[in-house]
This record gives structure tokens, C-alpha cells and sequence, in this order.
């Protein structure tokens, strides 16, 4: 069976060439040009995938997207953002709104094909790195894949499917910094030149779940210039503490 993707779009002729290209490439093509029909086809297909532009009448994306994952039968849907709303403001906006990826339009549609074809794989019911649900485990933290859910410091925390692939990722390479090249790699699936700022919005969420004050992070620490790193104590460590 082709993979399912709802392509939310007012713009007809991008909508179109978008749709087009999707379904030459073995893709099945569901088109809404609102908000409002968007939702209805999202709730109505279950598709693996939704491409959604900011810039909607009746309903915008940003607002779309947040009711999409409100909703527990759309909430782990992969959203890839396409918009003209390129800053970085704008990016954050998406991401906080729970989008996965975000493209800035003008994009070549071969671009558009490696970020979707990274969504699908990444979301193809589990993470990419817990294929065979490998149970992580380090000192105070213990990653269980099949939940999507830390434990940390003996108490359960929910995450995000994004935000478990970069935990994973960091506890993996636990006091070793990692840079944005191969977070971005790993955790996306594609090798973008310059877009730190994925990076940065997913791990400020991690911050506000794991860490005592987010704004003086303990545990999941910026090295300028260099990437991230996560420090962790032993487990004989975290007991004394």
C-alpha cells in the first residue's frame, strides 16, 4: 500500500506541482485548501504524513497544527511545515505549535522529497535508533522505546517522538559533545547546512521536562561552537545526591 500524505495547501498551482511530484514518486495524494477541510481529511484518512502550510484560510497551520496533536488520533502524525515564513521566530513558532520539520518556501522538490522520506522513516512505529526496542539505560536515566518515556530519576516522563530520538542520541555519546552535523543526521534523518535552530527549540523542551531550571541546564549543556552534551551522574552518583 502507497504511504499516505494529506498535503494542506490554499495556493493551487503549488499545491498541484507539490502533489504532483508526491505522486510521481509513489506517493498517495490527499489535497485540502483550508484549515477546516484539512482537519476533516486528517481526522477522516490517518495519513502517514501532513504537509502544512502556514498561511491557511479558515483555520491557519499554526493553530491547525496545535489542534492536530491535541487530538489523540492525530497527535503522532508527522507534520512537515512548507511556508513562506522563513525566520528563525517563525521556525520556533512552528516547532513550539509540535511541528516535526519546517521548510521555507522556495524549496527544491527534490529537498522536499528527503524531508519526507525522513519523516516516514523516522516515524515507521518506532524510533530509528530503538528498532529492535533496545532498552538505553545510564546512572539516573533509563530510556523504555516502545513508550516513548523516560525514567528518570525513578519517575516516568512522557516525550515527544522527536524529543526521544534526541535524547537518545546525546545519552548514547553521554559526556561527549555531539555536534549539530550528526544530531541533525541521526535524529532527522538529512544533513541540512544550516538549521540549528531544530536543534535548539526540541532541546529547550527537553530542558523544561528533565531539568531542575531549565534557564541553568545540569544535565543537557550547550558547548558553544561545538554542539550539545549530555552529563550525567553514576548511578552510585545520582543515589548519594
Amino acid at each position: 500500500m502507497k504511504p499516505c500524505i494529506l498535503l494542506i495547501e490554499d495556493d493551487s498551482d503549488m499545491r498541484e506541482l507539490v502533489a504532483g511530484h508526491l505522486e510521481h514518486g509513489g506517493f498517495d495524494v490527499q489535497r485540502a485548501e483550508d484549515g477546516i477541510k484539512g482537519q476533516a481529511l486528517a481526522l477522516q484518512y490517518s495519513p502517514d504524513l501532513i504537509l502544512l502550510d502556514l498561511m491557511l484560510p479558515k483555520v491557519d497551520g499554526l493553530t491547525l497544527c496545535q489542534r492536530l496533536r491535541r487530538d489523540e488520533r492525530t497527535a503522532k502524525i508527522p507534520i512537515l511545515m512548507l511556508t513562506a515564513l522563513g525566520s528563525i521566530k517563525d521556525k520556533v513558532s512552528g516547532f513550539n505549535s509540535g511541528a516535526d520539520d519546517y521548510l521555507p518556501k522556495p524549496f527544491d522538490l527534490e529537498e522536499l522529497m528527503v524531508r519526507v522520506k525522513a519523516l516516514l522513516r523516522r516515524s515507521d512505529h518506532a524510533p530509528l535508533s530503538t528498532k529492535h526496542n533496545e532498552i538505553l539505560s545510564y546512572g539516573c536515566i533509563t530510556l523504555v522505546p516502545e513508550r516513548f518515556e523516560a525514567i528518570w530519576f525513578d519517575k516516568p516522563v512522557r516525550l515527544t517522538h522527536l524529543e526521544f530520538e534526541l535524547l537518545h542520541c546525546l545519552l548514547q555519546r553521554h559526556g561527549q559533545t555531539v555536534a549539530p552535523s550528526l544530531i541533525l543526521k541521526e535524529v532527522w534523518g538529512y544533513e541540512p547546512d544550516d538549521d540549528i535552530e531544530t536543534i535548539r527549540v526540541h532541546v529547550r523542551h527537553l530542558r523544561t521536562k528533565l531539568e531542575p531550571d531549565p534557564r541553568k541546564p545540569r544535565f543537557i549543556k550547550t558547548v558553544y561552537g561545538a554542539g550539545y552534551c549530555l552529563e550525567l551522574p553514576s548511578e552510585r552518583q545520582a543515589q548519594a545526591s
